[in-house]
């Protein structure tokens, strides 16, 4: 969970997505605009569903394809050059057949931890523009000039049948563009340092340090979720950490062909902050959600999030639940091989258990950034905005920085 610290008067409050403030009775107008903006919040999502959906039959390849890859004439383009680097069996050419120095990102194409997680498009884009182009090794070279585009489909299709995934892992097609609040269900394995900083009000913000990592199998993640705050409280700068996550993700469906992938994560929110200065609820937290994406034709994606914050102690903090959609476009120059824009909108929900409690709604527009070659380095921006309940709520400046790490070391990738 990510800890979003509100402003009140010259104090930090309790989280937001914990403690909700009441406002007093809107105006008609307000109500007015209230109900436009979720209505056509509502009308956009099923219009994306209704034109780009049809999910059951629909190809959620991110690289369109003007007919369908053969990996039988692939096999024959592989074996016609492929073959003298990377082997008969995808693991690489004997050393002592080769002429050049094995770098430590030459591949395997039988590791499916390694090969799986992949998109075709990074595959595409290595074969057309050679190793160089995003960030790999210079004995990789250029295809595009030597290969028609159907033959390198083609190919591709052949190289993925090195790796069996006997263990139905999550294909990369399906690892979405990360939202700023609403979780996905793809398993990682990526550091992220996210930060939420109050727009208006005493300066306050939270700097989540968040560790994901895929345990046991490709299936299963573990994340790590560390929040540092800092914020003006009467004029005197304060910080301290706040409850620290600890969660669970189980991917339990995904398929390319619906282009649909679904998981369930369990968390548990250690009451390590201090709830006196509004770092904390005060008490251990229990997070269990369910995250469903679905990817759509013309990389156009929907993911969902919906959850509970379930404290031990109710006294201190309130039960609630929450609910999250993020709706977004990938666009990507040279036919999706290029750098990578995601603009997204979400709509965020949270509601108290308590009896007479209304729901708190957020619309927050953002973007995310591809910006090393290798396309494992990333950053998203965007601005939170209540739209009810606004009494007390302020907007928001989120910000987060994003390394896979599963795609090599920080500071590789870059030229």
């Amino acid at each position: 969970m990510r800890f979003e610290g509100a402003v009140v008067g010259e104090r930090v409050v309790a989280p937001k997505e914990v403690q909700h403030l009441n406002a007093a009775r809107e105006s008609r107008l307000h109500r007015f605009l209230i109900a436009f903006l979720a209505g056509s919040a509502g009308v956009l999502i099923v219009w994306i569903v209704v034109v780009f959906g049809r999910p059951m039959r629909v190809s959620a390849q991110t690289l369109h394809y003007a007919t369908s890859p053969d990996a039988t004439n692939g096999e024959k383009v592989y074996k016609g050059g492929c073959i003298a680097c990377h082997g008969p069996d995808g693991k690489g050419a004997p050393v002592e057949n080769t002429v050049f120095k094995r770098p430590d990102t030459f591949p395997d194409f039988t590791d499916c931890a390694g090969t799986t997680p992949e998109p075709n498009g990074n595959w595409k884009a290595v074969i057309v523009h050679g190793g160089p182009s995003r960030g790999l090794s210079q004995i990789m070279p250029a295809f595009g000039d030597l290969l028609t585009d159907k033959e390198i489909n083609d190919v591709i299709a052949y190289m993925r049948g090195f790796c069996k995934n006997v263990h139905h892992d999550p294909l990369g097609e399906l690892n979405l563009p990360r939202a700023l609040v609403t979780e996905k269900a793809f398993p990682e394995n990526e550091i992220v340092v996210s930060t939420a900083a109050s727009a208006s009000g005493a300066p306050a913000w939270t700097t989540d340090i968040i560790d994901e990592r895929t345990i046991f199998d490709a299936r299963t993640q573990l994340e790590t979720d560390v929040p540092v705050n800092y914020a003006d409280q009467a004029h005197n700068w304060t910080a301290g950490f706040g409850d620290i996550t600890l969660a669970l993700k189980r991917e339990m469906f995904s398929s390319l062909r619906t282009g649909s992938i679904l998981s369930l994560q369990g968390g548990v929110l250690l009451p390590t902050g201090d709830s006196k200065r509004g770092f904390g609820a005060g008490t251990t937290q229990f997070e269990p959600f369910a995250a469903f994406d679905q990817l759509f034709k013309e990389n156009t994606f929907l993911q969902t999030q919906l959850g509970a914050d379930l404290p031990v102690d109710t006294s201190v903090a309130p039960r609630s639940m929450f609910w999250r959609v993020a709706v977004g476009q990938a666009m990507a120059p040279d036919h999706m091989l290029g750098r990578l824009f995601s603009p997204m909108v979400e709509f965020l929900a949270v509601r108290d258990f308590t009896p007479g409690a209304s729901t708190n709604w957020d619309v927050l527009p953002e973007m995310q950034i591809t910006v090393s070659r290798r396309q494992h380095v990333r950053i998203g921006f965007g601005v939170r905005e209540p739209f009810t309940n606004t009494n007390g709520r302020t907007p928001q400046v989120l910000f987060y920085f994003l390394w896979d790490r599963a795609d090599g070391k920080l500071w590789n990738g870059w030229r």
